[in-house]
């Protein structure tokens, strides 16, 4: 018999009614007799199931409602219709309850209390949550080798860098063991080093534990490194939810391959490159980029031209990058074929 999903929603919908300023004086003055009131669908009937151990994309631009979701689905926000089911609870009414049973971790806002040490903090939520001093220490120690947090659990959390901080709120997120994790945008504003710890520690909690993971996020890089299937909304709709693969399949336009020239004398014969069904554009000196349109022009093909036209010292094929695609689909490029 399969397992029930970790989470179900159904018909989800969210709405606020709004008024709209008038400016000036004059207008201010309206405003307190007069207001011009409109309804804003922050998201629309939405409906997903996710199974537990599942790694999660949720993305979509400014405004598209992905935080509004994730807050309904940790009971932040109460829904205006529709169904949200969550290890077993009903967030908006249980979530006394249900919070004991999920993390939650925001890009810009910390759990932490801001003018003690890291450890102190761990060690207050250690008691709100129950968690035994066996699991503590034994999480503790997990968290340390993943995430290299031991040289800063003595500094207060306001000392902290950005990408310190952020690794404590996820220690902090997971120091109870929850089955379901909530992140939104978690990597915003950190180096490359930074956020490679905070992925390999996602990547290490969801192997060790099955924990279930739901990412928004801004950073598509993220979302290729962490996640299989992801979810597009926009406008309050959901526009796809299926496996990242598939959707690079089917709306993956161009190819690219870069290469490397053996040496300045192969650059004039590098011009002999060019052809009207792709783009070949200069990196640098000796380093070429040539785009083209994976349905019309064979990859093997291209890789045999190139090799009887110059000597090269390296080369790479690369995928359009997932940024591209997304664009697209935000600007209101039909999914027909991939759900074709």
């Amino acid at each position: 018999m399969p397992e029930a999903p970790l989470i179900q929603v159904r018909d989800l919908s969210k709405s606020f009614r709004t008024f709209r300023r008038r400016e000036g004086v004059w207008g201010a003055i309206q405003n307190l007799f007069v207001r011009d009131y409109q309804t804003v669908q922050a998201v629309d009937r939405i409906t997903f199931e996710i199974q537990q151990g599942e790694m999660v994309g949720y993305i979509g631009p400014n405004g598209a409602g992905k935080s509004t979701t994730i807050k309904m689905l940790t009971g932040i926000l109460v829904p205006t219709s529709g169904e949200a089911m969550a290890n077993g609870f009903v967030p908006s009414r249980q979530r006394r309850q249900y919070v004991k049973t999920i993390g939650v971790v925001f890009g810009q806002r910390t759990q932490l209390w801001w003018d003690i040490a890291v450890i102190e903090s761990f060690k207050l939520l250690r008691r709100i949550y129950d968690v035994s001093q066996r699991d503590y220490d034994e999480r503790l120690e997990i968290f340390n080798q993943v995430l290299n947090i031991r040289d800063y659990l003595h500094t207060p959390v306001r000392k902290l860098s950005l990408g310190e901080r952020m690794r404590c709120d996820l220690a902090a997120a997971l120091l109870h063991n929850p089955p379901l994790l909530f992140l939104d945008e978690p990597t915003i504003g950190l180096d490359v080093v930074a956020k490679d710890h905070i992925r390999q520690f996602l990547r290490e909690i969801n192997q060790r534990y099955r924990t279930t993971v739901l990412l928004t996020t801004h950073d598509l890089d993220d979302i290729e490194e962490l996640c299989r299937r992801i979810m597009i909304i926009d406008h309050g709709r959901l526009l796809y939810d299926g496996p990242l693969g598939l959707l690079k399949q089917k709306l993956l336009r161009t190819k690219q391959v870069k290469f490397v020239l053996k040496d300045s004398e192969q650059v004039a014969l590098a011009r002999g490159l060019e052809r009207a069904d792709l783009r070949l554009e200069q990196v640098d000196e000796l380093t070429y980029r040539i785009v083209f349109d994976r349905t019309e022009t064979s990859t093997t093909d291209l890789i045999r031209q190139i090799l009887a036209t110059v000597e090269i010292r390296d080369l790479l094929i690369e995928d359009e990058p997932i940024e591209e695609i997304v664009k697209r689909i935000y600007a209101g490029e039909a999914l027909r074929q991939v759900t074709a």
